[in-house]
């Protein structure tokens, strides 16, 4: 089993699928792998050999598991993508995932910053600092595009149209989006270029954000350099750079975009992930008339 595994992990790879998405579907088929051990003596386990109940089992011990509801679709998620490719590269005759329902979660309200926190976590980077305005630009684009901490690290300086006011991302599975970007984020980019050439070294990439030694960023290192000022407007914990993010698609919304339109920006490839943020706006509405309305009391 362990030879197909890796097999259908090259498989993910060509399909484009992400490195850290093919590591979490790696994980939780030798998960799978290693339960499914202690029902075979000889410890190998023949994919011909897996059945319904095998799964079952194991679904009903992650299940026991405190960790269960959300990774536990995951899981099952990775066993259907994983049988099915079995199936259709003949090394199994039927799909016993086919007799498995998903399992259904609760999907968490992301968090997001309010639009007075917002304008103050912009406002906290010193501009009189060649870092405090590479900083600014960083927030300002992350907040004005909805981009992802991955996306904006791995940005290069010609996905910037400043005269059109347009970046190119480069989303999950490789997948291409053009997303606008507002004048205040423009200005704020602007800004940081004749720093960017400060810190630019000879051998320094194109990447449009550089580190204080001219190296290229990566996205524990950007959420590590944006998290002070966040901690500093942060009214709860959990909140990171990816909250920029919720914030721009919740506020859209809440100002009347279209939902379709802000799930191309984010680069959703389904709706249905977007829907979340409508679920959001209607609990702030809600707030606002129990608060506002004179018989929205109890």
């Amino acid at each position: 089993m362990q030879t197909e595994i890796e097999n259908y992990c090259r498989q993910l790879k060509l399909e484009g699928k992400s490195a850290l998405t093919i590591r979490a579907y790696r994980l939780d088929l030798e998960q799978f792998h290693g339960f499914l051990k202690q029902f075979f003596e000889s410890g190998e386990v023949p994919v011909s050999a897996i059945g319904v109940l095998n799964i079952r089992d194991f679904l009903r011990w992650l299940h026991d598991k405190p960790d269960c509801n959300r990774s536990l679709a995951r899981k099952t998620a990775a066993l259907q993508g994983f049988f099915l490719y079995l199936k259709l590269n003949d090394r199994i005759t039927t799909n016993p995932m086919d007799k498995i329902k998903r399992p259904k979660f609760e999907k968490k309200l992301p968090q997001f910053f309010t639009e007075a926190e917002i304008e103050q976590l912009l406002s906290i980077p010193d501009q009189e600092d060649k870092l405090g305005i590479r900083n600014r630009a960083i927030l300002e684009l992350l907040y004005s595009s909805g981009l992802r901490i991955s996306e904006l690290a791995g940005l290069i300086l010609s996905d910037l149209d400043l005269k059109r006011g347009l970046v190119r991302v480069v989303g999950k599975g490789n997948k291409e989006r053009i997303v606008p970007v507002g004048a205040s984020a423009l200005n704020a980019i602007k800004n940081y270029l004749p720093v960017r050439e400060e810190l630019r070294k000879a051998e320094s990439s194109n990447k449009l954000f550089l580190t204080r030694t001219g190296k290229d960023f990566d996205g524990k290192q950007l959420d590590i350099v944006l998290a002070r000022y966040i901690q500093l407007v942060a009214q709860r914990r959990g909140y990171s750079a990816h909250t920029l993010r919720h914030s721009f698609a919740t506020h859209m919304l809440a100002r009347g975009a279209d939902l379709r339109a802000i799930q191309e920006m984010l680069g959703h490839s389904e709706l249905s992930t977007t829907e979340i943020y409508t679920h959001v706006t209607l609990e702030d509405l809600k707030k606002a008339y129990h608060k506002g309305h004179p018989r929205g009391k109890e």
